[in-house]
């Protein structure tokens, strides 16, 4: 009788275990649905959009657009002036934030004591992420145009990747210190032993591991900036540029607010040189994240 009890006991926790079991199971397949779901939603959607963009804007791609000025006659009008301009910006963005932003990240990781100071400053770092980019316009007004203008020329290049420099320098700083959280600490204790000194270790060990993931926030990060249009519209960035830009202190204007501008137009045909335009961004954008993603790969491979 005891053993029959004993039995029937363990049956019932077996239905309950096989119970819990499918019931969690199903669960995880409702979740896999959900996600597969919504990643295929995605794609579809971008793909519509990407077709879309190459219908209107493919015909509209040839060497008088990407070499001809703005105009108000949509058939002679082009995007020199934009693609210059965008390109400038960029190399001047990735010179002022890579090197500030990998430099505040390796501060704040590895040389930064415990305190309420630096603590204050990582939590503003991780806030500041998430603030509007527009607030960056407004900062970038009042301080690199207004404040700087001797310096930066007013509304120029300079003013306008200083600009975009501040809005990607926390996602720089916090992929930084995430790449060097990631390296064992076994490394470290290693250099120490054999006497090297804190900054040999992160120069000649640490960093050097760290670049690949160093270099994919950095590529995150350029991505978002050369996007970006609201600051530049803050700070004055002109719409309609028939000159290209001759120096860091020179008027200027982006691939972003040139689509903008012809968005904006009630022609139909301006609306295709905008599809054109989006093309020519996305492959600009491409080229610079396909040099990063090389540049990484050689380090992974050295070391």
């Amino acid at each position: 009788m005891i053993e029959k009890t004993a039995q029937n006991s363990n049956h019932d926790r077996s239905n309950l275990y096989d119970t819990a079991l499918k019931k969690r199971y199903g669960i995880d397949n409702i979740f896999a649905v959900a996600t597969w779901s919504a990643i295929s939603i995605s794609v579809i959607v971008l793909a519509v959009l990407l077709i879309d963009v190459c219908i209107d804007g493919i015909p509209k791609l040839n060497w008088n657009f990407l070499t001809s000025f703005p105009s108000r006659n949509p058939e002679e009008a082009g995007l020199l002036s934009a693609l210059v301009g965008t390109i400038w910006m960029m190399i001047t963005v990735a010179a002022v934030s890579f090197p500030l932003g990998v430099g505040a990240g390796i501060y704040l990781e590895e040389f930064a004591s415990d305190n309420w100071f630096n603590r204050l400053v990582e939590i503003n770092i991780n806030n500041l992420a998430g603030v509007p980019s527009i607030i960056y316009g407004l900062l970038g007004l009042q301080v690199f145009v207004r404040l700087f203008e001797p310096m930066t020329g007013g509304r120029s290049i300079l003013s306008g990747s200083l600009t975009i420099a501040l809005l990607i320098l926390p996602v720089i700083i916090v992929s930084t210190r995430e790449a060097l959280r990631s390296i064992p600490d076994s490394l470290r204790l290693a250099g120490y032993a054999l006497g090297a000194t804190k900054w040999q270790i992160i120069w000649e060990h640490i960093f050097p591991l760290a670049i690949p993931g160093i270099l994919t926030g950095t590529i995150l990060a350029l991505s978002r900036g050369i996007g970006e249009t609201a600051p530049l519209i803050t700070i004055g960035a002109l719409t309609f540029i028939s000159f290209l830009p001759e120096n860091l202190q020179s008027a200027f204007t982006v691939l972003p607010i040139q689509i903008f501008n012809w968005v904006s137009r009630p022609q139909p045909e301006f609306h295709d040189l905008a599809a054109a335009g989006i093309i020519v961004l996305m492959v600009v954008l491409m080229v610079m994240n396909a040099g990063a993603i090389i540049l990484r790969n050689k380090f992974q491979k050295k070391f």
